[in-house]
């Protein structure tokens, strides 16, 4: 059985119009949260706050709901994605560059309400997104 491979992120939402908005990047035509593999020595919180900071430049993340998470079954040979819930109050994002690849990793980002995030997201990322709604609501 091959180990998993753990990718650590967040689901960054904010209030804007008395309504949330999640913030979703775009690589190709596949939309998602902030995400990365975890490091050697960082715990995936760690790892989830160090890729939403590389990949957005968010870093006033409010974890009002707790750290409970989220993860995914097996997708991308073993890549399985952990996600925690985190507010913010900063609406600016910055993609981040990533040298290797000459650009940024994400094409795009957009903060979206859920049901614009849902009608974009794959089926692995509507269920974290449903998952968050709930978690949200209590």
């Amino acid at each position: 059985m091959r180990a998993k491979i753990l990718s650590a992120g967040i689901i960054p939402v904010r209030r804007a119009q008395g309504q949330w908005l999640y913030l979703l990047l775009r690589a190709y035509q596949y939309w998602d949260f902030p995400k990365g593999k975890t490091e050697a020595g960082e715990t995936p919180l760690q790892a989830a706050l160090r890729e939403v900071k590389e990949e957005t430049g968010l870093e006033r993340l409010d974890f009002r709901w707790g750290y409970d998470y989220i993860e995914t079954g097996p997708y991308a040979r073993g890549k399985v994605a952990r996600y925690y819930i985190a507010e913010t109050r900063d609406s600016e994002v910055v993609l981040g560059f990533v040298p290797a690849l000459g650009r940024a990793e994400h094409h795009e980002y957009r903060w979206m309400t859920y049901e614009e995030a849902y009608r974009w997201a794959s089926p692995r990322v509507r269920r974290v997104l449903e998952w968050s709604r709930r978690q949200m609501e209590l």
